[in-house]
């Protein structure tokens, strides 16, 4: 996870991210100062239940408004190989730190190769890491719903590299009275162990949403569906992370908690624990929550 040192709404990703917000009457450094605090409490959370938190520091320049959603310009996998993606925004694109997989390497995680995607941006293409593609690890599969930030080809080229089946479609939200193509997959859709959270309602093509649906159930996963209400909440933009004695929580934002009925956080809970933090700051300025803060490290230990 990264933390802040200069958090704002990022004007280079608001035309396509409708879930940010301007924060009337507030100073940048009250918005920073909000978003630490955020963070710092979030991370605590996290290291009370047992989860290995490492927190690296954001610097001051280059200027990275987003660098606290590391998910989208890293990702990391259980062979060692760590893929790095082409990012829409291009003051996105210096979030990218070599220094980070020495912090990794120091911490005894083993790094063999590095797939490099990035070129793509040079010819207008992206990929936004674990915002856009769902990884199903454990039965080989990705989702991803393409949009300005998911690029087929390329989705298709790292399936093809990580040896994962992929599963296309798009997903919509409405804005303004009109359908527009959801920024993120992870938005609307959360792949957990034993279960599925999604908005199946996004998904406007009919077949495309029998066939997502019909992949997930088939994979033995309980389907817990959210309203595109849920998902203006940030409830689709959660992650299931393990903590001390193996024990399986579901990260997300207190307003996705809100937002949740009384029998989906029952069905929820009949699989994991869910641990919630109040990230109100961190989603009206940066459009992400929970889920989009943690980079998960399936790296091999020394």
């Amino acid at each position: 996870m990264i933390r802040p040192v200069a958090f704002r709404m990022n004007e280079q990703t608001a035309v396509n991210n409708y879930y940010q917000k301007v924060l009337d009457g507030l100073s940048s450094e009250t918005v920073n100062a909000k978003a630490q605090e955020e963070f710092d409490t979030f991370v605590q959370k996290l290291r009370l239940v047992g989860v290995n938190v490492i927190v690296v520091d954001d610097t001051v320049n280059p200027d990275t408004p987003d660098s606290i959603f590391p998910n989208n310009w890293i990702s990391f996998h259980e062979n060692g190989d760590v893929a790095l993606y082409p990012m829409f925004a291009e003051n996105r694109r210096s979030e990218r730190r070599e220094d980070i997989l020495d912090i990794l390497e120091d911490d005894g995680f083993r790094i063999n190769e590095i797939m490099d995607y990035t070129s793509a941006e040079e010819d207008g293409f992206f990929l936004e890491g674990t915002g856009s593609v769902i990884l199903d690890r454990e039965n080989g599969k990705a989702y991803c719903a393409l949009s300005p930030r998911a690029d087929e080809e390329l989705f298709i080229e790292f399936c093809e590299d990580f040896e994962f089946s992929p599963i296309i479609f798009e997903a919509f939200q409405t804005v303004n009275g009109e359908r527009k193509l959801i920024y993120h997959t992870n938005v609307m859709m959360c792949i957990a162990d034993t279960f599925a959270v999604i908005c199946a309602d996004c998904i406007d093509d009919k077949k495309e949403r029998k066939m997502v649906l019909d992949s997930l159930r088939g994979d033995g996963k309980e389907v817990i569906l959210i309203t595109e209400d849920q998902v203006n909440n940030f409830a689709g933009n959660m992650l299931e992370v393990v903590g001390s004695d193996e024990r399986r929580y579901l990260v997300m934002s207190a307003s996705a908690h809100q937002s949740l009925t009384k029998k989906q956080v029952a069905q929820i809970e009949e699989h994991v624990t869910i641990l919630s933090s109040s990230l109100d700051t961190i989603e009206a300025c940066g459009g992400g929550s929970a889920r989009c803060m943690m980079a998960e490290i399936f790296l091999p230990k020394e």
